[in-house]
């Protein structure tokens, strides 16, 4: 009747005047969205791959029926294989069934990085994860040899490993040579856009003429106070002198090119003061503080939530944004510390980012991704990186490099939990009874929460904040649930960008919650 075929069905957000618009990056889709974001797969015969997991992938045993060393596939045509490289040798970590419907052209399985020591495949034909293709890869598992025997073309691989590994330790310490030369060169001379960028002068700030009324917020390494400024109410943020590094982390970020947006709170100029040198750095007043505190003392309608959550959303797009232009380049930046507490809430009900000391300024030079030696120092500083409760899985176990572009999944998981926040406190979406408090995971593990407890919750069994029951019957119920589910999903691959958030935002201005 009809030949194998996959295609992606997504209704979230469709209503009598059409279906929410789908994007290339929108691949990803779950069971989980109550039947209205759903993968429809018609095939003549279902997927067979070999099946081969760790303790630590269990998840993998829901993805198809098990017979022996091969999995029959419920959802997807492509087999997938994790490999682990220890020592020099493929150790396998999954043989499986995908867990989602994904790209897959080639009929045998041809490893690619996927992280730092781990090698993913997939391909499209049965028991094809079985069947490796290590040609290229430069990690093809080692063969156990017979006690005495000497394999000569092993001992060749050996002797040219050494020898390359030789070559690249050279070629590093000429790099670390060349950019010490470069940033001792004189200001004046070009520096080369492929690999780098221009860091803005920060605006200096005689801070005498700084006037401190009140404190109105204190974290970890800073107090917020309201203030005045040439006569303007401004905010300062106080950095003590010890805390030096993360007073010119942030600084590098403001002063970035191009470092301008409606969703990134105004930086104004910074300074230090003599007596006791401290740091200090001035920003636009957002007269209702902090998201948190906002979301505390108010609830919003439903016009009002969009237009936080897309403001928000806009914020982030614009700081992952990698832009050239005749004035400049500002590469993509990871907040790398997303929360209620570091988002500020204007007069007008839009948000705005701020507090850049834990972030990522992700230089692209020839494809790879750079930091600064300052923010290397930040991160290195930073026992714990982040506010706990806003932190991905990967995060949590430890996974990822802070100092690599995987650092932007981890934000757009911190984003699905502001949204979350954010219509949680939307009336409109409890018609029945007053909205709830709000902070993620609260309800699940109290108020204090713990490293460990949160990585089993989230990481280990894959929970995430609840989501009311009786929002899968409002008009755009199911929306907001793709949505939120699609920000926060488990694989880092699979969540949406922050441009995408913003594009599905746009679509639901124009319904109306009922």
């Amino acid at each position: 009747m009809f030949d194998s075929y996959a295609a992606n069905v997504c209704a979230c957000g469709s209503d009598a005047g059409g279906k929410l618009p789908l994007h290339s990056h929108d691949k990803k889709t779950s069971e989980s969205c109550s039947g209205e974001c759903m993968f429809l797969y018609v095939s003549s015969q279902k997927r067979q791959c070999a099946f081969q997991i760790t303790p630590n992938n269990s998840k993998y045993l829901q993805e198809g029926n098990i017979s022996g060393s091969v999995q029959i596939c419920k959802r997807t045509h492509c087999c997938v294989g994790y490999f682990l490289i220890v020592h020099g040798q493929a150790e396998v970590d999954v043989l499986a069934c995908n867990k989602v419907e994904k790209s897959c052209p080639h009929a045998t399985c041809k490893p690619q990085a996927h992280r730092e020591n781990l090698v993913k495949c997939v391909c499209n034909t049965d028991l094809c994860n079985s069947n490796i293709n290590w040609t290229g890869v430069g990690q093809e598992p080692q063969t156990t040899r017979p006690t005495g025997s000497v394999d000569e073309t092993w001992i060749i691989t050996v002797v040219l490993s050494v020898v390359l590994l030789c070559l690249v330790i050279v070629a590093l310490q000429w790099i670390h040579l060349s950019q010490k030369k470069r940033q001792t060169s004189q200001a004046s001379l070009h520096i080369s856009p492929a690999c780098s960028c221009q860091i803005t002068h920060t605006s200096q700030i005689d801070v005498t003429h700084i006037q401190l009324h009140q404190m109105v917020a204190s974290g970890h390494f800073a107090t917020v106070w309201r203030g005045t400024l040439g006569g303007s109410v401004v905010a300062v943020k106080l950095i003590p002198a010890a805390m030096e590094h993360v007073f010119t982390a942030e600084e590098e970020v403001y002063g970035l090119p191009l470092m301008k947006h409606a969703s990134i709170i105004r930086f104004l100029g910074s300074g230090r003061r003599s007596h006791d040198g401290s740091w200090l750095i001035v920003l636009q007043y957002a007269e209702y503080g902090s998201l948190h505190s906002f979301l505390c003392k108010n609830t919003t309608s439903w016009l009002l939530s969009l237009k936080m959550c897309h403001s928000l959303s806009q914020g982030l797009c614009y700081l992952h944004t990698d832009l050239h232009t005749q004035e400049g380049h500002k590469p993509p930046v990871a907040h790398g510390d997303l929360s209620s507490f570091n988002v500020l809430v204007r007069a007008d009900g839009t948000c705005a980012l701020c507090d850049f000391g834990c972030s990522t300024i992700l230089r692209s030079c020839l494809g790879h991704y750079q930091t600064t030696e300052r923010t290397t120092k930040v991160r290195h500083s930073h026992a714990q990186a982040g506010t706990l409760r806003y932190m991905s899985p990967e995060i949590l176990e430890g996974s990822v490099n802070l100092l690599s572009n995987w650092c932007l999944h981890a934000d757009i998981y911190a984003l699905g939990l502001l949204l979350w926040e954010i219509w949680m406190r939307c009336s409109a979406l409890f018609q029945d009874g007053a909205p709830p408090q709000h902070l993620p995971y609260q309800q699940e593990l109290g108020a204090r929460l713990t490293w460990e407890n949160l990585t089993i919750h989230v990481s280990h069994m894959e929970r995430r904040p609840s989501i009311p029951e009786h929002w899968r019957l409002l008009r755009q119920g199911s929306s907001l649930q793709c949505l939120l589910r699609e920000c926060w999903d488990c694989d880092p691959d699979a969540r949406l960008t922050a441009q995408c958030v913003v594009d599905r935002l746009v679509s639901l201005h124009s319904h109306v919650v009922v």
